[in-house]
């Protein structure tokens, strides 16, 4: 190849190289000015309850660590890990075998019992559904009605010897006959006076019987005591749920020997949540039992479960400067767990500004961890970091970040960079 030749195809090499270049800076012009399409929506501002936003966590509003009234071996463990048992039903069933046997010990000392009572009771015939009257025992009532027959002698005799008295004096009768008169009433008064101490000495034998009786029934309570003791014994063997709630620790199994230390189970109840939350000192004055308080936990991102205040701690944590307030939460779904925590907004008197933009504006940043909108000004987008706060339907609050009144694009945020160029439609 000659130079002539050469140059010429020097020349068209850089030509060629040359307007390939002004094509790059003419696509790359073109794609700078390119217009992103988004749609957008304003930034509100709405009027909403005064409140404050603090942490916290929850705790059951019972829990018992569950251990057995006797000491004994493990036979059967019917609840298991998160069972949801009721007040009264089985947990744990340790060997009862000892226990029933005094049980029938104990049973058969009480028929012992109460059939010596009912002897000594029929001694003195006494109904045990009566009260004790000494006169009606047999023995006391016969008795008297001999000490009754005699003292009626001794009288009649009395007069006898009263009427032979008189005659004796009128000369009507002979002396001898009114001797013979006197020598019956004084045999009729002795046998009187016989009589009624054998009418004593009955009384008190009834009394002392009617002693008898109250011991035996002095004994017959100590052996229901007894009794109830072994009924006890036997039904302790048996471990029941102190009230309804959710087994969250079963650390003894079946063969296992535990004492009356042990911890055989744990029972928590969740139907009522109590949610302890660290509320700065500052807020000391303005909360107060009762106002209404919502969380938010991680577990339900969307969901906001309400309560009220119930017990404020009336003293100040000298090293954090904060006091504990208690909310209680329903919980009859179970979908809140004890050990949750939560972002809990206290919910005050009156009402205050907040900037609510649509949910969908708000980007999620996984780089920075951050959520992002971008507003439309200009013609153009500007990224802002915001710091969200509760949801609204379909809307969100923006507690930082915005001031209100924003154009804010609420599509396209993907192919959207601060200074992006942009274009309004649908």
């Amino acid at each position: 190849m000659n130079r002539l030749a050469f140059f010429a195809l020097w020349i068209a090499t850089l030509l060629i190289a040359a307007c390939a270049r002004s094509k790059d800076v003419v696509t790359t012009a073109h794609a700078a000015t390119e217009k992103v399409r988004v749609s957008t929506a304003q930034a509100v501002i709405r009027n909403v309850p005064a409140a404050f936003e603090v942490t916290g966590t929850f705790n059951a509003d019972e829990t018992s660590d569950i251990a057995p009234p006797v000491a004994g071996r493990v036979m059967a463990t019917p609840a298991n890990v998160g069972d949801f048992v009721k007040q009264g039903e089985v947990i744990c069933e340790l060997d009862h075998r000892d226990a029933q046997l005094k049980l029938e010990q104990a049973r058969a000392q009480l028929d012992e019992a109460t059939s010596a009572l009912r002897q000594t009771q029929s001694r003195i015939g006494l109904n045990g559904a009566a009260k004790f009257d000494a006169t009606v025992v047999p023995e006391v009532a016969a008795a008297r009605a001999a000490y009754e027959s005699a003292q009626a002698q001794a009288r009649l005799a009395a007069a006898d010897a009263k009427r032979y008295e008189s005659l004796v004096a009128s000369g009507d009768v002979s002396r001898g006959a009114y001797e013979r008169a006197r020598t019956q009433q004084e045999t009729a008064e002795a046998q009187a006076n016989a009589a009624r101490q054998q009418y004593e000495a009955a009384l008190n034998g009834a009394r002392q019987g009617y002693g008898a009786v109250e011991t035996s029934q002095a004994t017959l309570e100590a052996v229901r005591a007894q009794f109830a003791q072994a009924q006890k014994g036997l039904e302790d063997t048996t471990v029941r749920a102190p009230f309804e709630g959710h087994i969250t620790a079963r650390p003894v199994a079946a063969g296992e020997y535990v004492s009356a230390a042990s911890k055989i189970a744990t029972i928590v109840r969740m139907g009522v949540l109590k949610l302890q939350l660290q509320v700065p000192e500052q807020r000391a004055a303005h909360v107060r039992t009762g106002m209404t308080v919502t969380a938010r936990v991680a577990a339900y991102p969307n969901r906001e479960f309400t309560g009220k205040v119930t017990a404020i701690n009336p003293s100040v944590d000298p090293s954090s400067r904060v006091f504990i307030l208690e909310a209680r939460f329903e919980n009859s779904g179970a979908a809140l767990r004890p050990g949750m925590f939560a972002t809990a907004r206290v919910l005050l008197p009156g009402g205050e500004n907040a900037v609510f933009i649509l949910r969908r504006a708000v980007v999620r940043d996984k780089t920075t961890d951050s959520d992002q909108v971008f507003t439309v000004d200009r013609g153009a987008a500007h990224l802002h970091v915001v710091l969200i706060g509760e949801a609204d339907g379909d809307s969100i609050r923006i507690r930082t970040g915005l001031a209100g009144g924003e154009t804010i694009a609420t599509s396209g945020q993907s192919e959207l960079f601060d200074g992006a160029p942009v274009q309004i439609g649908p």
